[in-house]
């Protein structure tokens, strides 16, 4: 970029920073009502994982990573300028979020550094762990995985490294120690991101199981590794019964793409881990019970299964009174609607696993809001992953970036409707976020509420990608009396 063009770029972020977006000066909210903040040392925020320590919540928040070429934020703790890594914080008192701990990640920006994936695991549910403590998986940007001893959770001991490329979004069974890592860019694999399984059952010395993608994903030789997405997560759980990814639950949804060329996949978790270690194209497919392909504009962020669910309206017909689901959730990328379809949410009836079928979406509707013109991106990125029974079934929430959080009724996935959202303030710390019109940049200020998750008690998390740290939430009204909160 020419000194010309820099200084344009400097004077349109100094711009936005002195003129917010008026639009989001003061939070919108509806059947939603904020309970507690925290800043999170500005920090752009990735992952947000809520567990119970004993008497104790305790909030794990991984974050986007960053370079020398911008200030590293301070960490008041310990008066250091620090890459960004994992927060923690005490959230037992959501009124009162209490910051314990940060752990300084990779150089790197966005997701080649910082460490934006976060999972914590009981002692007790490993067979080779102590009961009495409680373990944390984290990626560490470009250079691989960590394993930590939190059971003091401000004071993190690190156990383990996993070396790997383009980490990303990681499932960690605490019932079985069977943990999915999401790594790419190794021989023998051509693509961004694939699956490495792993047993961490023994949290200080991780045991490699085998490797599992798509087949064709493998680098063939005379091959150079792929930049295409490939694989963005795994959630497993149980097919028919309860929730459960104890011994018994015998399937894994993957999603593959985030905003162009979705793909769910339906995997016998059994088949996969018991399988061969060489990734060939036949082994590959071995595990695969059904597979979604989905239009090229649209991708497969978050595949979060919704089973068993009593459809009322077919309670009298001789087929299909219970049916199993999946939600796809994409992912958004640029900002103001520039050049991208919209990326929403979908549900998927997966009754018949091989032959998945798309039955309804959802979407904020753009002129609610005039989102496309507020700044920043504008869609769907993810949604809650807890399968605690509070909200798991009833209410589904989604992160849709400057739209905020929006809570769905979910009871009828053929008819999803929204009950309530929240969109925060943009502080003096949230980061603007820029287009380039007519060759020029145009900044704006604008909420980034990028991930959320829930906990047992019926709270709400929200984080921002756009530095303006957590929202800890409860639901109000309507939503409330669905999820059958008192």
């Amino acid at each position: 970029m020419d000194r010309v063009r820099s200084l344009a770029l400097a004077a349109a972020f100094a711009a936005a920073l002195a003129l917010p977006a008026a639009a989001q000066t003061a939070p919108e909210a509806s059947n939603m009502r904020l309970l507690g903040h925290h800043d999170l040392q500005a920090r752009s925020a990735y992952q947000p994982t809520i567990h119970r320590q004993g008497d104790r919540w305790i909030l794990y928040v991984g974050h986007h990573g960053g370079t020398q070429a911008e200030p590293k934020p301070l960490n008041p703790m310990t008066g250091q300028r620090e890459f960004n890594g994992t927060s923690i914080l005490d959230v037992t008192d959501p009124a009162k979020p209490a910051y314990l701990a940060h752990i300084p990640g990779e150089e790197g920006l966005d997701e080649d550094g910082g460490a934006q994936m976060v999972r914590v695991c009981d002692g007790k549910g490993l067979s080779k762990a102590d009961p009495a403590r409680f373990y944390m998986l984290r990626t560490q940007g470009n250079a691989g995985h960590q394993v930590f001893d939190v059971t003091d959770p401000a004071q993190p001991k690190l156990l383990a490294r996993i070396p790997a490329g383009h980490t990303h979004k990681n499932w960690w069974e605490c019932d079985t120690g069977i943990a999915y890592l999401v790594s790419g860019n190794q021989p023998p694999w051509k693509v961004r991101r694939m699956t490495q399984v792993f047993d961490l059952n023994d949290p200080a010395h991780p045991r490699h199981i085998r490797d599992f993608g798509l087949p064709g994903q493998q680098l063939q030789e005379g091959e150079a590794p792929s930049q295409q997405h490939g694989e963005h997560g795994a959630i497993p759980t149980e097919l028919h019964g309860g929730i459960s990814t104890g011994p018994v639950g015998n399937r894994i949804y993957f999603g593959y793409g985030t905003n162009a060329g979705g793909i769910v996949q339906i995997v016998d978790r059994r088949k996969l881990i018991e399988g061969p270690a060489t990734p060939t194209d036949e082994n590959l497919r071995a595990p695969e019970v059904g597979r979604l392909v989905m239009m090229p504009w649209v991708g497969a962020h978050t595949a979060y299964p919704l089973l068993r669910m009593p459809i009322a309206e077919f309670a009298h017909d001789g087929r299909g009174a219970v049916r199993d689901f999946v939600m796809i959730v994409d992912e958004a990328l640029k900002n103001e609607c520039q050049d991208e379809a919209r990326q929403m949410v979908w549900f998927a009836d997966i009754t018949v696993e091989s032959q998945p079928m798309v039955v309804s979406n959802w979407t904020v509707p753009e002129v609610s809001g005039n989102f496309c013109s507020r700044g920043g991106r504008f869609g769907s990125h993810s949604s809650n992953e807890s399968m605690a029974p509070v909200f798991h079934g009833k209410l589904a929430f989604i992160a849709f970036f400057n739209a905020g959080v929006r809570a769905l009724d979910i009871r009828n996935p053929y008819q999803p409707r929204e009950v309530g959202h929240y969109i925060p303030a943009i502080t003096d710390r949230t980061a603007p976020r820029c287009v380039t019109v007519e060759g020029q940049p145009r900044c704006k200020r604008a909420i980034q509420t990028n991930n959320v998750e829930t906990d047992e008690r019926g709270y709400v998390y929200i984080v921002d990608r756009a530095n303006t740290g957590v929202h800890i939430l409860e639901v109000t009204g309507e939503a409330r009396a669905i999820a059958g909160i008192r």
